[in-house]
């Protein structure tokens, strides 16, 4: 069955007592108890939610995986499959990582014992030479946040695999649509699916996907524990969401290539990282592993001057916190995405304040770009 349509049928196309067209909202905080004595699936719902099941199953089938899990936001996803971790050990992670997941590791984490190294793992050996007796997890983005850069998933899960490690893949900029990093030797897999998989901008979600029904034991303790799970009308949104997923990144990708070709050419833009785009420095690997170039791209303007004017004159793209909407949205992310990241670590990562991230949404191509010139000149 082609993507698309494993989008749309997704074993939960109708309800069955009722026959209804979509997932219903089950909005309520607890189930009556038919026999005490007896287990039943649902008995309290942040246990479990019938809504929040249906969620569960769809996004573990997109992905490939054994075990699905929705939670209050992604950072609450990623923060939860952290949780699985104990005081002592280590885990190495992309240095171009999203600033939440960098904070949590750096303050609420390292409170608790949980040490992080950060390396450049787009060069494979920097993966083994970090490696400690302690080292329990690798942990991945790819296209990576805000720089895109590209780490080879297959090489790197490899190289865990054979240290023992549990690779963890942040998978938000790409969705299963255009790359499955457990089909390619991932562990588990991570969502903000506020981000594309809603598609809408009006959630706040984050999912998880396990390998195995082992790792989604562990991962369902630290879910029922915390208990950080989302309302069952956030659950239903980002069911319709996925719905449309194909064709909204369909468009949205065909955008973000004119624009970083266009981009490219511009007096004022200094450097355009896509992954789409031959001259980026990971496309080769990006081809192998995924199905596009994604929605997402950054530039770097030749003067922050030109950058703070551009996110100020442009009349189509939201200057805002987050992605992946229908409607094209412009971060800043030193003053964003990456703001509670020291001013030397963002510099020696190329966060600069000459850096914009863009996510293309589903305005004209030819609209964006005049009026990203105007904005730009």
């Amino acid at each position: 069955m082609d993507f698309g349509t494993l989008l749309i049928h997704n074993g939960h196309d109708y309800e069955e007592t009722t026959g209804a067209i979509g997932v219903p909202v089950i909005q309520t905080s607890t189930f009556a108890q038919t026999d005490i004595d007896a287990h039943q699936e649902y008995d309290y719902a942040r246990s479990g939610n019938p809504t929040r099941k249906a969620l569960e199953d769809i996004i573990a089938q997109l992905e490939g995986g054994a075990r699905g899990f929705a939670f209050g936001s992604g950072m609450a996803a990623t923060s939860s499959v952290l949780g699985i971790f104990a005081a002592g050990d280590h885990v190495i992670v992309c240095e171009d990582i999203y600033g939440g997941t960098w904070r949590i590791l750096n303050t609420f984490y390292r409170r608790f014992g949980l040490e992080a190294t950060l390396v450049d793992t787009t060069n494979l050996d920097n993966i083994r030479k970090a490696v400690k007796p302690n080292t329990k997890a690798l942990f991945l983005e790819s296209p990576s946040n805000p720089l895109l850069k590209i780490t080879d998933l297959r090489a790197a899960s490899a190289i865990a695999k054979e240290h023992g490690l549990i690779t963890i893949v942040d998978n938000t900029f790409a969705t299963p649509y255009l790359q499955r990093p457990l089909e390619l030797g991932a562990d588990i897999v991570v969502h903000s699916a506020t981000k594309f998989l809603g598609g809408h901008s009006d959630v706040i979600l984050g999912l998880a996907v396990t390998a195995t029904d082992a790792l989604g034991r562990r991962v369902y303790a630290v879910q029922n524990g915390f208990g950080a799970v989302p309302a069952p009308w956030d659950i239903w949104l980002t069911i319709r969401g996925i719905k449309t997923l194909k064709v909204r990144l369909d468009a949205e990708q065909e955008t973000a290539g004119k624009i970083a070709r266009w981009l490219s050419t511009h007096p004022n833009v200094a450097a355009v990282s896509y992954p789409g785009l031959e001259t980026h420095h990971g496309a080769a690997i990006h081809a192998r592993q995924s199905y596009g170039g994604g929605a997402v791209l950054s530039f770097k303007t030749k003067t922050t001057a030109v950058a703070r004017q551009f996110l100020s004159k442009t009349k189509l793209a939201a200057p805002a916190v987050s992605l992946g909407g229908v409607e094209t949205i412009a971060s800043y992310p030193v003053t964003m995405s990456h703001a509670a990241m020291p001013l030397a670590e963002r510099e020696q990562r190329g966060i600069t304040d000459t850096l914009i991230r863009i996510s293309c949404g589903l305005e004209t191509a030819e609209d964006l770009i005049a009026d990203f010139d105007e904005a730009l000149r």
